[in-house]
C-alpha cells in the first residue's frame, strides 16, 4: 500500500514498532520498485521519485502531521483498539483514521478514540501493486468527510473504490467465502477431488483459479478466521466453517506460506 500510494505521488511515512522493522519495509518497497523498472512499467526516474516519497519510522509521533492514517496491523480487534486509541492520540484534529481490516468490525475501531466520526475502513486487496479494488466501509458513525476522502485517495492512487456497509465480509469476502467453505464441504464429503474441483471452476466458470488454489494464496487461517467471523454475525448454518478446514488450520496447514494447505507448496 506504501509503494500504490508513494508511485501515485503521496508523500508516505510507513511506521512499524521496530527501526529494523521499518528498514525492512523500505527496502521490500526499493526492491519492488527495482523489479517494476526491470519488467519495463517503471522508469528509472520515477522509481526514484517514489523512493524519495517514503520514509520509515518506528515513532508513532511522527505521524502527527498526516492527513489519512492507514493501519495494516494483524487481524486482531484488541490490537487494532489499542492501536486506534494511540493514533487518536497523535493525529491532528480532522485527520482520517482508516482500517485496512478485511472481516472485523470498523465501529469497534471508531469507539477505541474520541473522534468516531474520521474513523472509516479501506480495505485493500493483496497484492496492492496489482489489485484495482478498494473497498471503503463508513460506519453508522462515520462522517461524510472522512468516507469522501478515502474515496478520493483511493482514485488517486489509480484505485477502483467501492462503498459497503460496515458488516462482516464487506461485498467480496461476504460471496467469496462462504463460496470456498463450501467447496472444502463438498471435498469432506468425498464429493469430488480437489483437482476436479479447482478445474471445475476454472474451465467451467473462467475463474483464474480454483476454491483450493486459492484458498492456499489466501492462507488456510485467514480463511477460517473470516468464515468464522460471517458465521458469528450472521448466525447462518450454510457459514459454519467446515470441519476439515479446522482441521488443517490445527494442523499448520496453512498454505503457501507453510507450504502445505489443499495443495503441497514444496518451493516455499
Amino acid at each position: 500500500i506504501a509503494e500504490v500510494l508513494a508511485r501515485s505521488g503521496h508523500e508516505v511515512i510507513l511506521r512499524a514498532r521496530r527501526a529494523e522493522a521499518a528498514d525492512a519495509a523500505r527496502d521490500r518497497v526499493a526492491a519492488s520498485l527495482a523489479a517494476a523498472v526491470t519488467k519495463g512499467r517503471l522508469s528509472e526516474d520515477d522509481r526514484a521519485a517514489a523512493l524519495g516519497r517514503l520514509r520509515v519510522t518506528a515513532d508513532l509521533g511522527e505521524l502527527g502531521g498526516c492527513d489519512v492514517l492507514l493501519e495494516a496491523v494483524v487481524e486482531d480487534l484488541a490490537v487494532k483498539r489499542e492501536l486506534f486509541t494511540d493514533l487518536d492520540k497523535v493525529a491532528r484534529p480532522g485527520a482520517v483514521l482508516a482500517t485496512t481490516t478485511s472481516s472485523l468490525p470498523v465501529v469497534e475501531c471508531a469507539t477505541a478514540t474520541r473522534r468516531p466520526q474520521d474513523v472509516v475502513g479501506m480495505h485493500w486487496f493483496n497484492p496492492a501493486q496489482v489489485m484495482r479494488l478498494v473497498e471503503v466501509v463508513p460506519t453508522v458513525l462515520t462522517g461524510d468527510a472522512a468516507t469522501a476522502t478515502v474515496q478520493a485517495l483511493a482514485w488517486a492512487a489509480g484505485r477502483h473504490p467501492v462503498r459497503c456497509a460496515d458488516r462482516a465480509g464487506f461485498i467480496v469476502n461476504a460471496l467469496l467465502f462462504p463460496y470456498l467453505n463450501d467447496a472444502v464441504k463438498m471435498l469432506q464429503a468425498n464429493y469430488a477431488t480437489i483437482e476436479d474441483i479447482d478445474t471445475a471452476m476454472t474451465v467451467g466458470c473462467g475463474h483464474p483459479m480454483g476454491p483450493f488454489a486459492l484458498a492456499d494464496v489466501v492462507g488456510l487461517d485467514v480463511t477460517l478466521a473470516i468464515t468464522r467471523s460471517l458465521y458469528e454475525q450472521f448466525r447462518e448454518p450454510g457459514y459454519a466453517p467446515a470441519p476439515l478446514l479446522e482441521h488443517l488450520v490445527r494442523a499448520r496447514f496453512l498454505g503457501r506460506k507453510t507450504g502445505r494447505g489443499f495443495l503441497a507448496h514444496p518451493h516455499r
